[in-house]
């Protein structure tokens, strides 16, 4: 399954994101989030991608719309939004239904790598 991770602000939320990744077994990782998330440094083979997340909400969904409207090869993502705030988060989820692409939310936990 490929992974969608939005990086942003949050203490401790980058270490969530990097656990996940490790720990999880993906066919393609790709990180959204802002320049400043671009700090953030990975072992695996991985896409960043780049967006203002500091732009209105509509403005922000549909520039991560654009930019992954031809990223995803299933019908299906695991998506990670432990880091992010609200108006993040609702844009990430709205324009990935706007693909189409349907939405498993995923975690790490004390049991490992979980779907719900």
């Amino acid at each position: 399954m490929e992974l969608i991770a939005l990086l942003s602000s949050g203490k401790g939320t980058w270490g969530q994101v990097a656990g996940l990744v490790n720990r999880g077994e993906w066919d393609k990782i790709v990180l959204i989030g802002s320049e400043f998330a671009e700090k953030f440094s990975l072992d695996k083979e991985h896409e960043f991608i780049r967006v203002n997340t500091s732009q209105g909400i509509l403005e922000l969904k549909q520039e991560i719309l654009e930019k992954l409207k031809d990223k995803f090869q299933g019908t299906e993502v695991a998506l990670s939004i432990a880091s992010g705030d609200g108006k993040e988060h609702m844009a990430l989820i709205s324009a990935l239904l706007s693909i189409p692409v349907g939405v498993r939310f995923t975690a790490l936990t004390k049991e490992g790598v979980v779907f719900f």
